[in-house]
């Protein structure tokens, strides 16, 4: 008994490995896209952001993350109103990614350990970008769908970027007193002034 028991756990954790091997080339080749993107100085600003949007909306789950962030917004707000935010969030969560990726200049990272989280169904990847003046450390939250995988959230030093995104939105639509239709014009004017900015 306690035989077929070893050969069960070593089955078990050789498939996890192999899981997080094959998430991880996942993750890889999609973070080399947009990195690819910066490299190639023939691209104009305009396309190199296009290419960022397109990889950015093809695997973040990026309607469940615009649900959780407009909160209380969400439930109150009627389909074509909920469309119109869940395109508006999706460029603004490409527009904010692409700013944070403007100071990049041909550093190298490296994908480190991974984990999987049983109670939550999730893996965690830790990457870790090098620089002349040190490294710094993320952490990927990605989750199985429909046979695919998805970046549910992005942890950088301790912060969740979902959750400060959600106590972002929060503070916003209090000011249009939680009307979803009122802080798609917000959203929409914000992501146009930022996209001239990342353009230009």
């Amino acid at each position: 008994m306690k035989k077929y028991f070893f050969i069960f756990i070593l089955i078990f954790f050789s498939f996890k490995s192999l899981y997080a091997n094959e998430i991880s080339e996942w993750l890889k080749k999609e973070i080399d896209i947009i990195l690819e993107a910066y490299k190639n100085q023939s691209l104009s600003n305009e396309n190199r952001f296009l290419i960022i949007e397109k990889t950015i909306n093809t695997n973040f789950a990026g309607t469940g993350i615009a649900k959780f962030v407009a909160g209380e917004a969400w439930k109150k707000s009627d389909k074509n109103t909920k469309k119109i935010y869940i395109d508006n969030f999706k460029r603004h969560l490409a527009l904010n990614i692409a700013s944070l990726m403007q100071g990049y200049s041909d550093q190298t990272y490296e994908l480190r350990k991974s984990k999987y989280d049983n109670q939550n169904q999730v893996s965690l990847i830790e990457m870790e970008i090098f620089s002349d003046t040190g490294s710094v450390v993320l952490t990927w939250r990605v989750k199985e769908s429909k046979d695919r995988f998805f970046v549910i959230d992005l942890i950088v030093a301790d912060i969740s970027l979902v959750v400060t995104k959600r106590s972002e939105f929060n503070s916003m639509l209090k000011k249009v007193d939680n009307d979803l239709s009122k802080f798609n014009e917000v959203l929409f004017d914000q992501n146009l002034e930022s996209y001239q900015k990342i353009t230009e």
